[in-house]
């Protein structure tokens, strides 16, 4: 990893080392962090999700270390760095807004025309039966809710064993003993410690201010307009249509059978400037293939599917039955192995290069003595445990989920093919893949992922029923974990702090996603309708591609799947991923811009061209008056966050003004 002297970038540096002190970051002050997070942040997360799809994770984190930093400082107790660390883990995992999130959608989805011309209907324990007066009533407090609130909190307990053991147990094999450098983990440390640091980088709070005064001024337009109206007239008035402009029905004309339109969303033309600029173009170059494509394969009768007056969810849906979804595999399936390729690459580079055996290499400190899996000789006060317990809780966690699948699936036999794949994925995909993918973050800072494993497995697995789509099947990927650890350690904070800090967030998110999402969804709107523009359309279009999926392991019908996966096409288009890789390769081109085309595939072309504007403004106009596009490169990320943090501050008067609207119309006076 090179470095120039710069003071941010020889922080970065000072940070490779782990310190020979480690300090308890779990305090008093970030438990009031977690409850300030839960009771102010949370509503805002849940609302801006619903209305116009953003998260709300990094105004959060910002706004909740910047004010607890400020109070410190005035009380001249200021915050350790261990203690910023804790406050950014835990806005970060309190902000998203937790999991009853997810249950306004399959509520959404079990009472949906897409669900029953399907013939999807959801099993009790996910969501009521269609007709139960928790669905007509919408609201949580019914004993119909007793099942699927039971299962998320046990499936959500079991996998935070899953994933803390596994995530510690990787880090031990490969930095403790394989001394991988784990390049983007200083980063990550050094940039959530960072953000006290108000007295020595002005810049980034200039920056931020910037950024948090457009964010604000536009959310103003976007979100606190509509909620206004709403709450004043009983009907949303949009200044911008959420989420786009469709304009699909306009071109049908000149480009039949091409979805068309315009994201108004103005945080993708931020995200742009902070993507790299060859992924935004092949994300560009692939809304381009998906707007100039789609006539053309039309009108040679393989996209046969689509009718005029469709609009864009219809038009995308029909569009990938017909030939998208077959070409995506493809390319999935190319990126997996090319992925993996490169993975392979790297491991034999560093076996013929390594220099592991040189004293010299080895670092000083702390850093000498990481060389055994045992407890002894690790750095003192770090806070390890011994591995067989971790090995433990992670058999714990996995025999959990395969009892729970066996309790929760119909005639689930256990000698059947299916009990054997809860045990395969549970205890050998689940280990091999999470430390494939430990490695890859430790080499090079990356992830990789081989698609459809999931669907496929349900797929061939011969089981008949909406069960398994919803059970909690042991198939996970726990690389990222051990990237987390190599962050804790770095900051010089104890890895008990992570399971203090753990143990305080799951139960507070789980008890203030159940308050907020049950009060927005029993109080003024249905959820989703036109208060709520953004889950209105963006959940028909994800119903429609989870019941197409649901679809083939339907007991007694031919599945609309099988039709809709052509070999051929895939074949075409893992064909594609490779050639141009290689031809990529060959010609000295940016790989990113393969990587932006297939996952621009995956997305709408209307979120591509704001994301082009923002790439084209940031290389072109704004890096060159910044001194250069690594100098523009450290602003993007806190203009971003800053623009988050302004839309999160307008979207909480949002709904602070939904809710107190809900509140006085239910009362008699």
């Amino acid at each position: 990893m090179k470095f120039t002297e710069d003071k941010e970038l020889l922080q970065y540096r000072d940070m490779m080392t782990p310190p020979d002190e480690f300090v308890e970051g779990f305090s008093i002050r970030t438990v009031i962090g977690l409850v300030f997070v839960a009771i102010v942040m949370m509503p805002s997360a849940i609302y801006l999700q619903l209305t116009v799809g953003q998260s709300l994770g990094p105004a959060a984190v910002w706004v909740t270390v910047i004010l607890f930093a400020d109070l410190a400082r005035r009380s001249f107790k200021p915050l350790r760095q261990q203690e910023i660390y804790m406050l950014v883990y835990v806005a970060g995992v309190m902000s998203w807004g937790g999991p009853f999130l997810e249950s306004l959608y399959r509520q959404f989805l079990q009472q949906s025309a897409v669900a029953e011309s399907f013939g999807v209907v959801l099993p009790e324990w996910v969501v009521p039966p269609q007709g139960s007066e928790a669905l007509l009533k919408r609201t949580f407090y019914h004993p119909d809710w007793i099942k699927p609130i039971a299962v998320m909190l046990i499936a959500g307990l079991l996998g935070r064993f899953s994933w803390i053991s596994t995530g510690y147990v990787l880090f031990r094999i490969t930095s403790d003993i394989e001394k991988l450098p784990y390049p983007m983990a200083p980063v990550g440390a050094a940039g959530a410690t960072a953000l006290a640091q108000t007295g020595q980088e002005t810049w980034r709070w200039r920056t931020f201010s910037i950024g948090a005064m457009f964010g604000f001024l536009f959310g103003v337009i976007y979100v606190f307009v509509p909620a206004v109206t709403v709450a004043a007239f009983g009907k949303p008035i949009h200044l911008l249509p959420i989420p786009w402009i469709d304009l699909t029905t306009r071109t049908e004309s000149i480009l039949p059978a091409a979805s068309t339109g315009i994201n108004t969303n103005v945080q993708l033309v931020i995200i742009g400037m902070v993507l790299p600029f060859w992924v935004v173009i092949g994300g560009f170059i692939a809304a381009g293939a998906h707007m100039f494509m789609n006539p053309i394969l039309y009108k040679v009768g393989v996209l046969t599917t689509w009718r005029p007056g469709m609009d864009t969810i219809a038009t995308e849906f029909v569009d990938s039955i017909d030939f998208w979804l077959s070409f995506l595999i493809g390319t999935s399936f190319a990126i997996a192995g090319i992925g993996l390729y490169q993975v392979l690459r790297n491991l034999a580079a560093r076996k013929t290069e390594d220099t592991s055996d040189d004293p010299a290499t080895m670092g000083s400190g702390a850093e000498r003595e990481r060389a055994t899996l045992g407890t002894k000789g690790l750095p003192k006060g770090r806070g390890d445990v011994r591995l067989s317990v971790m090995v433990a809780l992670f058999v714990i966690g996995q025999l959990g989920f395969i009892v729970m699948c066996f309790v929760l699936m119909k005639d689930l036999g256990f000698f059947s093919l299916v009990s054997f794949f809860l045990f395969f994925f549970a205890f050998v995909y689940t280990p091999f893949m999470s430390y494939v993918n430990a490695r890859m973050a430790g080499l090079a800072g990356m992830q990789i992922r081989f698609p459809y494993v999931r669907e496929t497995t349900f797929i061939f697995s011969g089981y008949k029923g909406i069960d398994i789509w919803f059970a909690p099947f042991p198939m996970q990927v726990f690389g990222h974990p051990a990237q987390m650890f190599r962050e804790v350690e770095l900051t010089g904070t104890k890895f008990t702090s992570i399971y203090k800090a753990e143990a305080a967030t799951y139960p507070a998110l789980f008890l203030f996603s159940f308050l907020f999402c049950s009060y927005i969804w029993s109080s003024g709107d249905p959820v989703p309708s036109a208060a709520y523009p953004w889950a209105q359309k963006m959940w028909v279009r994800r119903a429609l591609q989870q019941c197409l999926w649901m679809s083939s392991t339907i007991s007694g019908e031919e599945s609309f799947l099988f039709e809709a996966i052509k070999m051929k096409v895939v074949a075409g288009g893992l064909s594609f991923g490779i050639i141009s890789y290689v031809l990529l390769s060959m010609m000295g081109l940016p790989i990113m811009l393969l990587w932006g085309f297939i996952g621009g595939m995956a997305k709408l072309p209307h979120d591509q061209f704001p994301m082009l504007l923002g790439a084209v403004l940031g290389r072109y106009v704004f890096a060159p008056r910044f001194g250069g596009q690594q100098k523009w490169k450290r602003y993007t990320p806190v203009l971003a966050a800053g623009f988050a943090c302004g839309m999160g501050l307008i979207g909480m008067a949002a709904i602070s003004l939904r809710l107190l609207k809900s509140a006085v119309s239910t009362k008699p006076w």
